[in-house]
């Protein structure tokens, strides 16, 4: 959990520095790329050949692709469509993706992790439910392409690390997990992109560095790993702490107005459902896979 805490509280910021200063100024393929690409130059210098294999090699591609490479290019579209807040409240469905593609995967309903990720789901709601513009439709399926392709990667890095021998060191093979990504943002720049959008002010382009380098680059790898140490009720749960962490940071630093009575109620919930989860549903689900 400590992996993933402090990877949300790094994420929080991301929502707000898209928002104000790249969406609708920086192509956003161009940054999309920008991003993949120097989140690989982070992670390609530590590959080590002796602990990949072909198998191995083409799942990390994959999984990669789908969680940065197609669910940015979905991402950053959303934010021509909706406001920061928005985008937030319209990432709370993710816990359910992970929850569903999880038992998917392990040809399982857990019933149990599914209660978890509903009440954490009810507990964003209440703090991001608000009007919302007319391009609600439009966005809000953009927005649930990227929960939807963020889901199927971070569930399938875990199914992946599961299946490999536990004193793999993750960061010797992770660098594939970019490649895959590049593969997606690449081709998209080249077909969609516009150069006369590209950054002007040396604040968009530290804000690339930073979200590549940092965000991205460190971001995923510390995130990924700790989606192997905890199960899918907690991974679930954990997804949607980014949405108070993101209205925090909004609140604090860009003066977004925030309803203090929404946010300390569906904080609460989101506590109450991590809680159930460890303390309850674990011990439940074990029982009875062992029984």
């Amino acid at each position: 959990m400590g992996y993933l805490s402090a990877i949300t509280l790094l994420w929080a910021f991301s929502f707000s520095l898209i928002g104000v200063y790249l969406a609708g100024q920086v192509d956003a393929w161009f940054s999309v790329l920008t991003r993949v690409a120097l989140a690989g130059l982070v992670f390609l210098p530590f590959l080590r050949k002796k602990n990949l294999h072909a198998k191995l090699a083409i799942k990390l591609m994959i999984v990669g692709a789908f969680q940065l490479g197609i669910m940015y290019c979905f991402y950053y579209q959303s934010f021509l469509y909706l406001t920061v807040p928005e985008v937030l409240l319209f990432t709370i469905f993710t816990p359910i993706y992970v929850t569903l593609i999880y038992d998917l995967l392990h040809k399982q309903f857990s019933v149990w992790y599914l209660l978890t990720a509903v009440i954490a789901v009810v507990g964003a709601a209440v703090i991001k439910f608000e009007g919302i513009n007319e391009n609600f439709i439009i966005g809000f399926f953009i927005v649930q392409g990227a929960n939807l392709c963020f889901a199927i990667g971070q569930v399938g890095y875990k199914h992946i690390m599961e299946q490999e021998q536990a004193d793999l060191p993750q960061h010797t093979v992770f660098g594939l997990f970019y490649l895959g990504a590049i593969c997606v943002a690449l081709p998209m720049f080249l077909l969609f992109g516009n150069i006369e959008k590209l950054p002007t002010t040396n604040t968009q382009w530290g804000i690339l560095v930073y979200l590549g380098t940092i965000a991205s680059g460190l971001g995923y790898f510390i995130w990924n790993k700790g989606a192997t140490m905890v199960n899918a009720g907690a991974l679930a749960i954990m997804n949607n702490a980014l949405v108070p962490a993101g209205l925090i940071v909004n609140l604090v630093i860009w003066n977004r107005d925030v309803d203090y009575s929404r946010l300390i109620i569906g904080g609460v919930i989101i506590l109450f459902s991590l809680w159930f989860n460890e303390t309850w549903v674990k011990r439940k689900v074990e029982q009875t896979r062992t029984a």
